[in-house]
């Protein structure tokens, strides 16, 4: 038999026949072991055969070709990787710039990871209720612009006032996306604001650090009243790339990408070069500052690659 693997708690996985039928499953041994490197061999989005024996649980039995996938870097120090969904549509990244604060570093890294993995990628920022100020307004439509002439789709919205809610269910309507973000950026009140009966525990924001504190502790896939599907996710403190080769990392920044045909050295690394028209167009603000730090964030997370900092 085939199905969807639409929750993964880590111990078990739940399949979802093509009869609409939903069984709970445990994974055979070999893969685990073929997916040494991964912390979770079957992800949520994951099409599978399984196997039912007699007076036992059915079991994962092998995972058919996936058309994508996400993945994170399991720790800091890891080697191991996570799968976070698979066969998607569209990766949605949920951000706030208050309580707490999503870096431009995290939104960098995962925008760079679905590039790097053929995703599209949407950015929502969340709670601009709570944005009272000019000066964080105007951040935020500084932000909004920077991703958007890069050539990313961005809505901004509040989960509790419903501000912006239907540009949101209209993005993701009649697709499968993943919803990814820190811990306290409102993934559980933007998934309760589109499936109701979902029913998802939101939690606090601490107040001494200003970050959030989990509340989703497996992933699960949900369906959306008007079609499509949304995978929630637990939220994540950092997004670590992985196996990204250094050479390629500009290519997962389009703007860099697109400048780089005009430097001197087909190999510029666009870190020192003479002749480097990346950093020509970062000191002229063509190609915003935080964005290269971010690039030049993923090349330092490999201890081989080494380089002479230009800043």
């Amino acid at each position: 038999m085939t199905g969807l693997v639409i929750k993964n708690t880590g111990s078990w996985v739940t399949v979802r026949l093509d009869d609409g039928e939903t069984v709970n499953c445990r994974m055979r041994g070999v893969l685990r072991l073929k997916g040494l490197r991964c912390t979770n061999p079957v992800a949520v989005g994951d099409v599978v055969d399984i196997e039912e024996h007699s007076g036992d649980s059915p079991v994962v039995a092998d995972i058919q070709p996936r058309k994508n996938y996400i993945i994170r870097r399991a720790s800091n120090l890891s080697k191991e990787f996570q799968i976070i969904a698979a066969n998607l549509d569209q990766a949605v990244l949920v951000a706030t710039i208050f309580n707490p604060e999503t870096s431009t570093t995290f939104i960098d890294r995962f925008l760079a990871t679905a590039e790097a993995y053929q995703v599209p990628a949407v950015l929502v920022f969340n709670k601009i209720d709570l944005l009272i100020t000019e000066e964080s307004r105007q951040y935020l439509d500084e932000l909004k612009v920077m991703y958007e002439n890069i050539g990313y789709r961005v809505i901004t919205m509040s989960a509790t006032t419903g501000e912006n809610a239907d540009a949101l269910r209209a993005m993701l309507a009649g697709k499968v996306s993943l919803l990814s973000g820190n811990s306290g950026v409102g993934k559980s009140s933007i998934i309760n604001l589109l499936v109701p009966e979902a029913h998802v525990r939101v939690g606090d924001v601490s107040h001494t650090h200003h970050k959030g504190m989990h509340t989703t502790t497996f992933s699960e896939l949900l369906d959306l009243p008007g079609g499509g599907a949304i995978i929630d996710t637990p939220g994540v403190k950092a997004f670590g790339t992985i196996d990204f080769e250094r050479t390629e990392v500009a290519h997962y920044f389009p703007e860099i990408f697109r400048i780089s045909d005009n430097c001197r050295f087909n190999n510029c690394t666009h870190t020192h070069e003479p002749g480097c028209a990346v950093l020509q167009a970062v000191e002229s603000g063509e190609i915003a500052y935080s964005r290269f730090m971010s690039y030049l964030s993923i090349l330092d997370e490999d201890p081989d690659n080494k380089y002479r900092k230009p800043f």
